[in-house]
């Protein structure tokens, strides 16, 4: 077996990766997403939970497979035909991950750390409002064979 075929033949495994990601991700999805429902019994809770799972395992596929483009192109026949092609497919993969990922977080990359940042110590201070305040106990609770009444 030469170079280019075992080359060859690991591109089309990482296609196959790809496809089984996809297939296992969307079973996965399926079962987590009918889990929501029947805990919560939200159908809105549901269906984001179904969306943002489905969103993760398209952008993985995407990746999966833009690696074994790269593999192919480089490996197998790097023409400067086809590494103009693999520069198309990954820009327009690039979009799609990139288009994914901003429907998924609901914000662009570089503005995921302030809403998420703001998310996160908004939700802490509401908790923080919410739980009852500690009891107070006496300096004396702490010592042995100190009565507190006297």
């Amino acid at each position: 077996m030469t170079f280019t075929e075992v080359v060859s033949r690991t591109s089309e495994a990482f296609e196959a990766l790809a496809a089984l990601v996809l297939a296992v991700g969307l079973a996965w999805a399926a079962v987590l997403s009918v889990r929501v429902w029947r805990q919560s019994g939200d159908g809105r809770r549901c269906y984001a939970t179904l969306r943002e799972s489905l969103g993760g395992v398209l952008v993985l596929a995407l990746e999966v497979l833009v690696a074994a483009d790269l593999i192919r192109t480089v490996a197998v026949a790097p023409t400067l035909t086809n590494v103009a092609v693999l520069g198309l497919i990954v820009l327009i993969r690039t979009f799609l991950s990139f288009s994914l990922q901003l429907e998924i977080e609901g914000a662009l990359p570089w503005r995921r750390v302030a809403v998420r940042g703001a998310a996160i110590a908004a939700r802490a201070a509401s908790q923080q409002r919410s739980a009852p305040a500690p009891r107070e106990r006496p300096a004396s609770a702490d010592k042995p064979g100190v009565d507190e009444t006297g």
